[in-house]
């Protein structure tokens, strides 16, 4: 039978049945269809699997007296987002009504053919690929660029966007250096976006900005009760990332404490969720940012070179701005058309004076300065063409933000202020010092603005 789904989100599948023959007849079924399955004889072994592993699908067979609403609660905490089948030999049994009510997908009615068990599997398959879609169209749309990022004039520019579409495909982790703000976690995305793992997730962990044990938290998973008033079971991002790419911005602020686990991951494919001894595996490709040295970081014994030298398996090292002078102006008028767009701006492009102080600028802060002060420009501007007084208030790029008692939102005034500071302060401690808020919130306002 020609497997129709091909193309289709490859599915990880569970069987738990306790008939060896029909165990084994569902697992054909499954990989004849060309997904993953894994089968449990009992109940217990198979929430220990889930607990281990990421399903996108579990086949359970129902029998007469038992519990089938809390069964699939019990699977449901521990991987709230898998598609629950059952099946019994009569449809109309109170247990499948009960599973349904419990959130079950579908069940099927035995005996059942090749044919409808591929079906289901297809149908799972395909909705599966919606759900990774809708939710990488919506990190695109949270963290959108414009496409003139992909474009340069530059010849190191160019090599660069040359190696990373080379490396894409493959599995190794990759180390991107360069500046603050040079476009480091937009190429992550774009090697993510040209790579086979791209229907899957994408996610980022900044490292700067969480304490060591929030980080692992946030990185392996955190189990219910393993501290007091601790929530219910975080499955980290490792699993949320499963057979797609996690990107960890700021490797050389990765606290000690949890390199060794991330080492492990990175050999192994093996974790623990705090709290949990359990180990669990997971298919994830790593990529790490970093504007630091970090061979001084070895030396200075905060970064272990065992973990330097698996992160560094590929280096894209990417340019600042300053040294692409022919990508300032088109980059400029790429996100001129952008913002416009976004805003529903006539701003259409720049004046011949606004245009060459863009280009003799020095960009201290790269294609994140320059991107911030032509969102400003565009949101500025009230005419088709954007000027000198749009951009700044004098030839030195002194930005000009709206003035309290201006016709805009208070949150537009915090917005740009943040971007302001951001753009001029040399670390991320010094923009959290000046604005007198903490890393953590200032984090989450990053995140609310998109900066």
């Amino acid at each position: 039978m020609e497997n129709s789904s091909k193309g289709a989100h490859h599915l990880s599948v569970l069987v738990v049945e306790d008939k060896p023959d029909l165990r084994k007849m569902l697992c054909d079924f499954v990989e004849a269809e060309g997904h993953s399955v894994i089968a449990a004889g009992k109940l217990n072994v198979a929430l220990g699997e889930v607990g281990r592993s990421y399903f996108d699908l579990a086949l359970i067979g129902l029998r007469p007296g038992t519990q089938s609403g809390m069964d699939l609660t019990l699977f449901r905490a521990k991987s709230p987002w898998i598609k629950l089948v059952v099946y019994t030999a009569q449809a109309s049994t109170e247990g499948v009504i009960e599973a349904m009510d419990y959130g079950a997908f579908d069940y099927l009615t035995k005996p059942f053919t090749r044919d409808r068990v591929a079906h289901l599997i297809r149908r799972v398959a395909e909705i599966r690929t919606v759900e990774q879609k809708l939710s990488a169209l919506k990190q695109i749309y949270d963290e959108s660029v414009p496409e003139v990022m992909l474009e340069s004039s530059n010849a190191a520019m160019q090599r660069v966007l040359t190696m990373a579409r080379q490396v894409a495909d493959s599995e190794a982790a990759i180390l991107i250096r360069g500046e603050s703000g040079a476009g480091k976690s937009f190429l992550a995305r774009q090697i993510h976006s040209w790579s086979g793992r791209s229907p899957e997730p994408f996610a980022t962990i900044s490292c700067p900005y969480l304490p060591a044990e929030l980080l692992e938290n946030e990185l392996f998973g955190l189990a219910k009760g393993s501290f007091a008033g601790a929530m219910p079971d975080d499955p980290g991002r490792i699993s949320a990332c499963q057979g797609g790419t996690l990107l960890l911005d700021e490797i050389g602020e990765l606290p000690l404490s949890v390199q060794p686990k991330l080492l492990r991951f990175l050999l192994e494919k093996t974790y623990e969720r705090v709290g949990d001894p359990v180990a669990r595996k997971a298919n994830v490709r790593m990529i790490a940012t970093t504007n630091a040295d970090l061979e001084a970081s070895v030396r200075d014994g905060k970064l272990r070179e065992d973990l330097f030298y698996r992160l560094n398996l590929v280096e894209i090292i990417v340019p600042p701005l300053r040294e692409r002078q022919e990508d300032i102006l088109p980059l400029a008028e790429g996100f001129a058309v952008f913002f416009a767009k976004q805003n529903h701006s006539r701003a259409a492009g720049f004046s011949i004076e606004a245009g060459e102080i863009l280009k003799k600028h020095n960009w201290p802060n790269n294609v994140r300065e320059l991107r911030n002060t032509v969102e400003r420009a565009v949101l500025l501007c009230k005419g088709p063409q954007i000027g000198l007084h749009d951009l700044f208030s004098n030839p030195g790029l002194s930005e000009k933000l709206p003035l309290p008692g201006d016709p805009v939102p208070l949150e537009k005034i915090e917005e740009l202020h943040i971007r302001r500071v951001l753009a001029s302060a040399k670390s991320i401690e010094e923009a959290s010092r000046i604005l007198k808020v903490d890393l953590v919130t200032l984090w989450r306002k990053r995140k609310k603005y998109g900066v």
